[in-house]
C-alpha cells in the first residue's frame, strides 16, 4: 500500500491519548493539532526549497527557504478542520480551502454540500485532511474535485491521523499518485464503517457533540 506511516514513540504516545475514550474534548483537540503539526513535518521532507541570502549579526551567509504561497490546506468538514491549527502555526500565511461532504449512513457514500478553494490553487501543492480514513470513499470525492481545479504538475497530499487498509487501497487504486500519511494504519472498518480500533467519531469529539 502507498502510504507513509509515522513510527515515532512520540506519536505512539499521542495517539494512545487521542483513543482514550476518557480524554475530554479540550484535550483531543489539542492531540488532533499536534499529531497534524507533526504530519505535516514529515509530509513536506520532500519540499522545495528557494535559495536566499540572510545576514547574521556575523556575515553574509546562503540561506534556503519556503515559498508559503506555494501551498494550500484544505480540509474536509467538519473533523478536518480541527488538523488546521496544527498546520498553519508552522506557516500561517498558506491559502486555506473547504471541501463539504456528508456521509449516508446507509449506503456509505459522500455527497458534496460545500466546495471553496483559493482562486489560485494552481500555483499551488495541496494538502487534504480528514482525520479518518475509512472507506476513502469521502478522500477519493475530495481529491476528484480538487483535481479538477489543478493544473497536472500540482502535488496533492492526503493528511490522516488514523487509515483503514480498505481506505488506504481504495485511495491508491483511484488516485495512485496521491501520497498518504498517517499517524496509524488500523486494522479494518466494521460493518457499519467505522475504523477499528480507530477512536469513534472525530468530528463528534473534536466538537464535543456527543
Amino acid at each position: 500500500m502507498n502510504i507513509n506511516v509515522l513510527n515515532h514513540p512520540l506519536i505512539s504516545h499521542k495517539l494512545s491519548l487521542l483513543r482514550d475514550k476518557k480524554t475530554g474534548t479540550k484535550e483531543f483537540r489539542e492531540l488532533v493539532s499536534e499529531i497534524s503539526g507533526l504530519l505535516f513535518y514529515e509530509s513536506m521532507k520532500d519540499i522545495k526549497l528557494e535559495e536566499k541570502e540572510v545576514e547574521t549579526p556575523i556575515c553574509k551567509t546562503k540561506g534556503y527557504v519556503i515559498d508559503e504561497n506555494k501551498l494550500a490546506f484544505i480540509p474536509i468538514l467538519r473533523a478536518g478542520t480541527g488538523m488546521l491549527d496544527g498546520l498553519i502555526s508552522v506557516f500561517p500565511n498558506a491559502k486555506i480551502g473547504h471541501i463539504g461532504l456528508y456521509r449516508d449512513e446507509e449506503t456509505l457514500r459522500p455527497h458534496k454540500y460545500f466546495y471553496k478553494v483559493p482562486k489560485d490553487l494552481k500555483k499551488r501543492d495541496v494538502y487534504i485532511l480528514d482525520p479518518m480514513l475509512a472507506t476513502g470513499g469521502s478522500a477519493i470525492a475530495a481529491i476528484k474535485l480538487i483535481k479538477e481545479d489543478l493544473g497536472k504538475k500540482n502535488k496533492i497530499k492526503f493528511l490522516s491521523i488514523i487509515a483503514a487498509p480498505e481506505g488506504v487501497e481504495a485511495v491508491n487504486k483511484a488516485f495512485p499518485e496521491v501520497e498518504i500519511y498517517a499517524a496509524a494504519l488500523d486494522e479494518k472498518l466494521n460493518e457499519k464503517g467505522y475504523i477499528v480500533p480507530g477512536l469513534g467519531d472525530a468530528g463528534d469529539r473534536i466538537f464535543g457533540t456527543k
